[in-house]
């Protein structure tokens, strides 16, 4: 039963990113997705988001930058070293089945895709940014989702994940943000928003 059922999550899984990979593929959408997934290109919109972040409450800068940093840190070590070869899963190109007919846009890179480490770095970042500004400013920063959703996508369409690796991460970087997010929640309520843990009274 078990079995069935995980044969028949791969099918699935398989079925999806053909849908994706080759019958969504269009010439004029390759640069484009290709760009997209690439991580310098969203370089200004960070630059953008700091600003933001500084103008409304410069104190709140470095702790924020270190939560985005803690959160990164922690969904690409787990995706990339423990999860990834504790699985073992195949790359689409690596994949004796998918890698005859798929469109790969880009180096195959590393042999196991389970979970996405973009994935879980982007919906990592997405869920801390959308937590701490929620708590910090009550404002509801929905454009993350979106963002790290089109990353996932474009993943997909030049052939470097499976749907699933992407979905796994996603999960990851959620979890992780959430933590990370409390975390941050914590020490600003403990210090009074200075965040000066380390000085003693």
């Amino acid at each position: 039963m078990l079995r069935e059922l995980i044969d028949f999550l791969v099918d699935t899984d398989k079925s999806i990113f053909s849908f994706i990979n080759q019958q969504m593929h269009a010439f004029w959408l390759n640069d484009i997705m290709s760009l997209l997934r690439n991580q310098n290109v969203w370089i200004p919109l960070y630059i953008f988001l700091l600003y933001k972040v500084y103008k409304a409450r410069p104190g709140i800068l470095v702790p924020f930058v270190l939560a985005s940093v803690l959160t990164f840190a922690i969904t690409d070590y787990i995706s990339a070293s423990v999860i990834k070869p504790w699985v073992g899963r195949l790359r689409p190109c690596y994949d004796a089945e998918v890698s005859k007919t798929m469109h790969l846009l880009i180096d195959c890179g590393g042999k196991y895709g389970f979970p996405s480490s973009h994935a879980a770095n982007h919906f990592g970042l997405a869920q801390v940014w959308f937590s701490i500004i929620l708590f910090l400013f009550n404002k509801k920063w929905y454009w993350v989702w979106p963002w790290a959703i089109i990353i996932c996508y474009a993943q997909i369409y030049v052939g470097k994940h499976f749907p699933f690796d992407m979905v796994a991460g996603a999960l990851l970087g959620i979890l992780a943000g959430l933590i990370v997010s409390r975390l941050f929640m914590f020490c600003y309520k403990q210090t009074d928003g200075s965040f000066k843990i380390f000085i003693r009274k």
